[in-house]
């Protein structure tokens, strides 16, 4: 008997949707069919290559399994064809789509033409149930392709088949299947759609008339985003969101201010007028990069906040700044429901392929530590860079294929049918809010003009650009497709055109008889009680000190670990002995100064967040403030275990990045100002990776754009002979960038000092960045420790003066920082060298000059001023010492000499280098 004689009986529509099912999910399905469908496509393979071509083959194929050959009944084998049809149109019909506005699609072979699977004219009034895999029952070929054509190779492209779980892809395309991926808007719907476009077209119009040739980075050829993101807006407060995050480099920030955030075109005007603006204290920025929060009032009666994080000109930098406010604002009120919180980022197509920080935020999207319930990130696709084509920006297909990292869907999507662009975002927010994860809308449209106003974009793409002249904008696009609907007459548009821009006319009127601009910060309710501070109020003294009995309860806490828990030996005799240096020897060491202050601020209410490479244990085994119970490997956190009133403690490993997790803690900083957030490097000088964090949000925000943030750094710095790359935090580069009072920089030397120092930073009513240049040595060196009352009872010392010395006997006074002291201390002691003063400078910005000089007159019979620095001289805080302290060009200075990396990366060489500078310090001959 014929072993697949079954085949003859049975529904084919059984075997169509098994055959479905094995081409999506092979493992889903019982082995015995599994090996049967394996069979089959070999033999497709085997005989007529990838893909059935052979229209003259007999009325029955034969197929292999490898072990024998049977015939397999023609209307299963044509099923099984229509099957495989449907699933190249879902794998690949996004290759074939109708979604550039302006421009040929590459061509790709093989095609989706019917015959390449096997089928034919023939066969297009023949009924398949594998109709029923669209959701359209039995069907025709004719109409199986009809229907496969509007769901995949229409307006809208859909990458999705790559996703591994099955109910993910049931879910995408039980939505693609209803309407065949199409809308089905009402006509009030329609001309709510018209009359976002018409917002989004007039404006751009409006400041092309009154501000000739000024950049303002215009949407237009990208307009359907404002629509989009109204409808996201709206859609997403039905479905319980609460707060809106986005960030977005400047193509279209302006018209996204003014038509979805609700910013008065009146403060837009004045900043194209280039007024001054009303505050001394502020430098300002160029309007395209500014920030603003309001409320909204959505159609159904829903308030939503609303976000937009400021941005430099480095375009996707801001990516990594949204999530980070985002996971704030989860944190703090949204903990049940991360949901609640939506961040959107808004890419550029160069940008969004081009920027590794994209790929370094995406791979956040799952982690503890950074996750925010899934992005919607929408490309405003311009098809070119400034002047660079697209086929010059990437090697990939997609400028969103990063987003299959995270195998995120994609959504690619004529810019020019804004049905089809709403209809996306549409999508993008349901699949977000149900399964918590990302997804991509690559809005294909064009850039009406070049990279700016001013610039003539026919010098590089002039056929590109001939063709944008002719191309009608998709207001008026869709405004002519709605007047063949019957939705709208001839006149509608006129008529909202004038009312817009009548109405921005009377912004401008108002807006020019106004002298300054006033800027406002973004998210102030998160900062009220929290005000600003210049270098007066940053010399201040602050309040630190912290009651001794509570601090013993804090490290009774974390001194104990759980009886019931198996606990790895090595750490349990850690926290013995961090218990008997607190309870019996009264001498703490760093790792207890840096625990009781968190444990000291959590009591207060605060919440503290430390992120970085293996922050949980440290870099240098000295934290600990994870541990691991040996067997379970559950997590211990005793920080989190003081009392039922107490703030969080999070505590994470990052992933292997600077420049994302640095940008994701500063935004975190710029939410949370009551939480103590803190990003420390695993070697200093491995912040490099964040510089662009550095320059552009850290030294500069509060300048440019009114924002203040508390987001300490924590950089090991010193020289133990460990090489080039592990031994400079590169302190030069945070002091050049120091000015008045944009941030603290600290090198303690001793555990209390580091103590009061983090405290201040919450102590205070207004926040500084600081940067710390923490130990490596230190963290466990006999002379780096304090008592428990200069913990309770001190406060942060700017300087501190040398204990021992007698003021009458110096005739040398070192100025000295950090590690370096404890170097040069061994050397005194042990040369019995009463005759140095060694003074050490704690905080180096704002620079305690006047200390200092307290100091110069104290030792008034030292002729010989030394700074002393284990840096080469064009390193270290010496040519800052220049800048700040007139005094300072009559220093002696003693430092290695001047050279192009850090360090020696030979023991022996940086030893003599070492000590050779140590040994000028107290012999002025040896200079």
């Amino acid at each position: 008997m014929d072993k697949f004689s079954f085949l003859n009986a049975a529904s084919t529509a059984y075997f169509a949707e098994l055959y479905d099912q094995y081409l999506q999910h092979p493992d889903s399905v019982e082995p015995s069919w599994r090996a049967f469908f394996q069979g089959f496509d070999f033999a497709q393979e085997k005989y007529n290559g990838d893909t059935i071509q052979d229209t003259n083959q007999p009325a029955a194929a034969t197929i292999s399994n490898g072990i024998t050959s049977q015939e397999i009944p023609q209307h299963v084998l044509k099923e099984f064809q229509v099957v495989k049809l449907i699933d190249g149109y879902r794998t690949r019909g996004h290759l074939f789509t109708k979604t550039n506005p302006v421009r040929e699609r590459r061509k790709y072979a093989p095609t989706l033409e019917k015959e390449n699977f096997g089928l034919t004219d023939a066969d297009l009034n023949t009924t398949f149930n594998a109709g029923e895999i669209l959701g359209i029952g039995a069907a025709t070929l004719k109409s199986i392709i009809t229907h496969l054509e509007r769901i995949y190779c229409d307006a809208i492209g859909v990458e999705y088949m790559y996703i591994r779980k099955p109910d993910e892809i049931q879910w995408i395309q039980d939505k693609l299947n209803k309407n065949d991926n199409h809308p089905n808007f009402t006509a009030d719907q329609k001309k709510h759609i018209l009359k976002k476009l018409n917002e989004a077209v007039s404006f751009e119009s409006f400041l092309h008339t009154k501000y000739v040739g000024q950049k303002r980075f215009s949407l237009e050829g990208g307009e359907s985003l404002i629509p989009a993101l109204d409808a996201l807006i709206e859609q997403a407060a039905d479905q319980g969101v609460k707060e809106f995050i986005m960030g977005m480099a400047h193509r279209g920030r302006l018209s996204t201010l003014t038509n979805i955030f609700g910013k008065s075109a009146k403060d837009i005007f004045s900043e194209f007028d280039g007024k001054d603006y009303a505050q001394d204290i502020f430098d300002g920025d160029v309007k395209y990069h500014l920030g603003w929060t309001s409320s909204r009032m959505t159609d159904s009666g829903k308030e939503i906040n609303l976000n937009i994080a400021p941005n430099p000109s480095h375009l996707e930098t801001v990516g990594a700044v949204v999530q980070g406010i985002a996971r704030a604002k989860q944190d703090r009120d949204h903990q049940d429901n991360f949901s609640e919180v939506l961040p959107i980022v808004v890419h550029g197509d160069a940008a969004i392929a081009g920027q590794g920080i994209v790929y370094e935020v995406i791979q956040m999207a799952k982690l503890d530590g950074y996750k925010t319930a899934g992005t919607i990130h929408i490309v405003i696709n311009n098809q070119i860079g400034f002047t660079t084509n697209y086929l010059d920006a990437r090697s990939s297909t997609y400028c969103t294929d990063v987003g299959k990292v995270t195998l995120s869907p994609v959504l690619h999507v004529n810019a020019d049918d804004a049905e089809a662009v709403v209809h996306a975002m549409t999508f993008a927010l349901d699949f977000r809010m149900k399964y918590k994860r990302d997804v991509f809308i690559d809005l294909l449209g064009y850039r009406k003009y070049g990279h700016n106003e001013g610039d003539e974009p026919r010098f590089t793409q002039p056929k590109l650009y001939k063709a944008i002249a002719k191309h009608d904008n998709p207001r008026d696009i869709y405004a002519k497709k709605l007047q063949e609907e019957g939705v709208i007459d001839g006149d509608y548009v006129k008529k909202l055109e004038k009312e817009y821009k009548d109405k921005l006319e009377k912004k401008l009127e108002k807006s020019r008889k106004e002298d300054k601009t006033e800027i406002t910060p973004i998210m102030q309710d998160a900062w009220k009680g929290i005000g600003t501070a210049q270098e007066g109020e940053m010399m201040a003294d602050i309040d630190t000190s912290f009651d001794l009995e509570t601090l013993t309860s804090i490290a009774k806490t974390i001194t104990h670990l759980p009886e019931d828990k198996k606990i790895l030996r090595k750490i349990a005799k850690l926290i013995d002995a961090r218990r008997k240096m607190y309870f019996e020897d009264n001498s703490l060491d760093w790792a207890m100064a840096e625990l009781l202050a968190y444990g000291s601020l959590l009591k207060e209410g605060y919440d503290v967040r430390m992120t970085g490479q293996d922050v949980e244990r440290g870099t240098f085994s000295h934290r600990h403030a994870v541990v691991k119970a040996e067997e379970s490997e559950e997590e211990i956190v005793l920080l989190n275990e003081l009392d039922k009133d107490q703030g969080h403690f999070y505590i994470y490993n990052s992933l292997l990045s600077e420049y994302a997790v640095v940008g994701f803690d500063y935004g975190y900083a710029m939410a949370s100002p009551k939480t103590l957030t803190i990003w420390e490097a695993q070697f200093g000088d491995f912040s490099n990776g964040a510089q662009i964090m550095i320059d552009q949000y850290i030294s500069a925000a509060e300048d440019k754009w009114k924002l203040q943030n508390g987001l300490v750094m924590l950089l090991p710095h010193g020289y133990e002979g460990q090489g080039a790359e592990h031994s400079s935090a590169r302190m030069e580069r945070y002091l050049q960038l120091c000015a008045k009072d944009n941030m603290y920089i600290a090198d303690c030397s001793t555990p209390a000092n580091m103590f009061h120092l983090l405290r201040r930073q919450m102590k205070a009513d207004f926040r500084k960045p600081l940067i710390v240049f923490t130990p490596k040595s230190l963290l466990r060196h006999p002379k780096v420790v304090s008592t428990k009352e200069e913990f309770a009872n001190g406060s942060f010392q700017t300087v501190i003066d040398d204990p021992d010395a007698e003021a009458g006997k110096v005739k040398s006074l070192v100025f000295v920082t950090g590690k370096f002291y404890y170097d040069l201390l061994a050397h005194k002691e042990e040369n019995n060298r009463d005759d140095v003063a060694l003074v050490r400078l704690e905080q180096l910005f704002p620079l305690p000059a006047e200390r200092m000089r307290e100091m110069m007159k104290k030792y008034k019979n030292a002729k010989d001023v030394v700074w002393a620095q284990e840096e080469p001289r064009n390193m270290g805080a010496y040519s800052f010492l220049l800048l700040h302290l007139p005094e300072a060009k009559d220093f002696r200075v003693c430092s290695r000499r001047f050279y192009g990396a850090p360090a020696a990366g030979s023991a022996v060489r940086f030893k003599r280098r070492h000590d050779k500078v140590i040994e000028s310090v107290f012999n002025q001959d040896a200079n």
